[in-house]
């Protein structure tokens, strides 16, 4: 379906365009529906978006897509448990009812997740979702390995885990580069590259890579977070 390229490709307004043609021919079609709901989603109108899928999820509970496209909304607005929750709902379908793809986003979903309750928790949190986190982004990179959001997910776990968790700053400056070779557009990852020259002292390439973001994708919540200084989505000092 064009409108699935559209989106792969960050066309977010040409395939709202199209699922908007495909609904007035077919206003009940789920997939339809998904489709509009994730444009919502993208064009930052969550409360809409989480609308749709709600009303989705509840006529047709087992549309895994829906489902992802909750978590990230969930996690985007810091219900990290939330998000979890929503992920592990489309681990559970098994792997031969949902989509490669979809599979592989709620593992990265659910690493995402449990990560950011490790960072913000005690010392028992710490341990419990901190040590889940690698296995979660391993078995994503298992399904899809040279997938862009996959490469992404491994960068921040290297960027963000504390040295004697496996964190490595050039491990994960490689990853966010194979990321952005595989997706040019994909806006975070330039975010995570900037931040992650600013822990390694370069303020040059630091300001360089949070302006390709931004110039790719000005409400960026990842550039905003780091531009602010709420640093809700973790920022990282040099000193670090």
């Amino acid at each position: 379906m064009l409108a699935l390229v559209y989106l792969a490709g960050h066309k977010n307004a040409e395939a709202g365009g199209i699922f908007d043609e495909l609904l007035a021919g077919s206003p009940g079609a789920v997939e339809f529906r998904w489709g509009k709901a994730e444009v919502l989603r993208r064009g930052r109108q969550a409360a809409k978006s989480r609308k749709m899928l709600e009303e989705i999820l509840k006529a047709e509970p087992y549309v895994a897509p829906a489902y992802n496209s909750l978590a990230y909304i969930k996690h985007a607005s810091a219900d990290f448990p939330g998000s979890v929750a929503l992920a592990q709902k489309v681990i559970a379908m098994g792997r031969d009812k949902v989509d490669r793809a979809d599979y592989a986003k709620a593992y990265l979903m659910a690493a995402g997740g449990k990560g950011m309750i490790a960072h913000y928790g005690g010392p028992l949190s710490k341990v419990l979702n901190g040590s889940a986190v690698f296995p979660l982004l391993k078995k994503a990179e298992s399904l899809r390995p040279d997938c862009p959001e996959v490469l992404f997910g491994l960068g921040n776990f290297y960027f963000l885990a504390p040295v004697v968790a496996g964190g490595n700053k050039k491990k994960a400056l490689d990853y966010f580069e194979r990321a952005v070779r595989r997706d040019p557009l994909l806006a975070d990852a330039y975010v995570r590259i900037a931040q992650t020259y600013r822990a390694l002292g370069d303020k040059g390439k630091y300001e360089e890579y949070l302006s390709r973001a931004l110039s790719i994708e000005p409400d960026n919540i990842l550039a905003s977070d780091e531009r602010s200084g709420r640093c809700r989505f973790i920022c990282i000092s040099p000193d670090k």
